[in-house]
């Protein structure tokens, strides 16, 4: 029996974890619960479950992680929020099973040096996928890491295709049900670029090994190439209950919580090279996490003030990207420690906005 902590635990990250938690009574037990603003929902989560330790906001979150004697803390919070819970669950002991790609990815170097060995265990569907092909080889055996990309809503357009895209049409993603955030992040590929820097930071791969396909189907979740030649992949029906349910029980697997392909049916996977050109994020990305330092934070928070205003109507969905490119361009790296992060995101904030309120149309 492991006893788990959710924090996020009403957003879509949370909910699937209890789900999984719900038909596994036997595996875990949950002992603690955080949420951002749902009151309601988290209350209600509490009496089902019969948690004791909630907490409403990032700040209690943290200490909720530290006084809570837990087996696994599920960092479900969305965005860079999530760097001092991801720190304070590190510091506590517990496995942490990190769904909150951002705390890792700007926190880059602190989070790695405050992980044990073994203790940071990814539930991104990606890294989870990659995390198990890797139990087939050494680190000296593998000669790339390739991640797929469902390629969004917008797979096949050319970047002048993409001038007058609407919001509305952004949020149409084919395959996964996400926040407003991540969902354009998917179609823009910045999701994707996001991925790459933690890959890079979760397996001790460098960039230049590190590639994206564009898979429509969403069927392979991710591939490791080994030296010999061989390509290992991870495939099942797109459900985050899998990775969720991994990460909590790694390195072992939950009997029935996904339901497997079905072999006995004609189907057709297919895989396409990815369009630098429209989607130049995932090249952007690879820049900014070959510079380091704070230049990751200060690309997902231009990131975030672009989308809001994207979404708010002030701006054109090309003028995300761009948006991204002008603040790093601009950026001074600043002492990488938490402090330094969270000076450097409020910088790039202010920054993306002044940008942002020159292109408003």
């Amino acid at each position: 029996m492991r006893c788990i902590t959710l924090l996020g635990s009403t957003g879509s990250i949370g909910v699937q974890a209890l789900d999984v938690i719900r038909a596994n009574p036997h595996l875990f037990t949950v002992v603690g619960l955080s949420a951002g603003s749902n009151r309601e929902l988290l209350a209600e989560q509490a009496r089902e479950f019969g948690v004791e330790h909630t907490a409403l906001g990032t700040d209690e979150s943290v200490q909720l992680v530290t006084t809570v004697e837990t087996d696994v803390v599920l960092n479900g919070i969305t965005g860079s929020v999530g760097l001092g819970p991801t720190l304070a669950a590190l510091e506590s002991g517990a496995t942490l099973a990190l769904a909150n790609k951002e705390s890792l990815i700007v926190g880059g170097a602190l989070v790695k040096a405050a992980a044990r060995e073994g203790q940071l265990v990814p539930v991104d569907s990606e890294h989870s996928a990659i995390a198990q092909a890797l139990r087939s080889g050494t680190q000296a055996e593998v000669r790339r890491l390739v991640l797929t990309a469902s390629g969004g809503p917008f797979r096949g357009r050319s970047r002048a295709d993409l001038k007058d895209v609407t919001p509305r049409e952004a949020l149409a993603h084919p395959t996964w049900d996400m926040g407003l955030v991540v969902t354009t992040n998917s179609s823009t590929l910045v999701n994707k670029g996001l991925e790459i820097i933690e890959a890079h930071l979760l397996f001790d791969v460098d960039y230049d090994r590190i590639d994206v396909t564009v898979h429509p189907q969403s069927i392979v979740h991710s591939m490791v190439e080994f030296v010999d030649g061989s390509t290992l992949a991870q495939a099942s029906p797109p459900d985050m209950r899998l990775p969720i349910a991994l990460g909590m029980a790694w390195p072992d697997r939950v009997p029935g919580v996904g339901v497997p392909l079905d072999w006995t049916r004609a189907s057709s996977w297919t895989f396409e090279p990815l369009d630098d050109d429209a989607f130049p994020a995932v090249g952007l990305a690879k820049e900014v996490g070959r510079a380091g330092s704070t230049f990751p934070a200060v690309f997902n928070a231009a990131n975030e003030q672009a989308v809001l205003a994207f979404h708010a109507g002030r701006i054109g969905y090309l003028d995300i990207v761009d948006t991204i490119r002008a603040v790093v361009d601009r950026h001074e790296p600043d002492e990488l420690s938490l402090a330094g992060v969270l000076d450097a995101e409020r910088w790039a904030r202010a920054e993306a906005d002044t940008i942002l309120a020159s292109t408003a149309h």
